[in-house]
């Protein structure tokens, strides 16, 4: 996260949902350093909150995280063990199977080096809704599994090194602004 968050601006004008697998008692500790590194404010997410353009939220560990979108201009983060039945809690597929569920074509998801199969079927979800799916590549992955298995499922719409995640982030928006307008 390090090599993608401080590269986003303060007036980031979408959210970010993060899962990322880590024992218990780290994501928090985790989003306060994130926080003083980047210009966009990062925190572990809390029940019931709602979710603002320019914040960063992490799924704390223990709770999968979704989102509910109730209206179009009100989303809430909603934190729960259940499903029960998931190798990794949190999980990446829970997040993503609900935001494409809630945002459809306005969705992007994107996968990073990690071992298994957690976020291709959220990313499956979003590829289906037409949103955007970006895959970190080969070369720049310590672990070459996650983004791996969706690549080989042929759901993702770009590969790129880490390095350049931020900058198809911010590209991805800015086309999505200007296909609105």
């Amino acid at each position: 996260m390090e090599e993608i968050l401080p590269h986003l601006p303060e007036d980031l004008p979408v959210p970010i949902l993060i899962v990322q697998h880590m024992p218990a008692g780290f994501t928090s500790p985790f989003a306060a350093r994130l926080d003083n590194l980047c210009n966009v404010a990062v925190r572990e997410a809390s029940h019931g909150e709602v979710v603002r353009p320019g914040v960063v939220y992490f799924a704390p560990s223990g709770s999968h995280m979704r989102v509910d979108r109730p209206t179009n201009s009100r989303t809430v983060v909603c934190l729960s063990v259940k499903p029960e039945n998931q190798l990794h809690v949190p999980s990446v597929d829970v997040i993503m199977r609900s935001v494409a569920s809630a945002f459809h074509s306005e969705a992007m998801g994107v996968i990073m080096t990690g071992m298994g199969t957690d976020g291709a079927e959220g990313m499956r979800a979003i590829y289906q809704e037409g949103g955007f799916t970006l895959g970190q590549d080969e070369q720049s992955c310590a672990v070459y599994g996650m983004p791996k298995v969706c690549a080989e499922m042929r759901i993702l719409d770009k590969v790129v090194p880490l390095s350049q995640i931020p900058r198809e982030i911010l590209r991805a928006i800015r086309y999505r602004k200007a296909s609105a307008s």
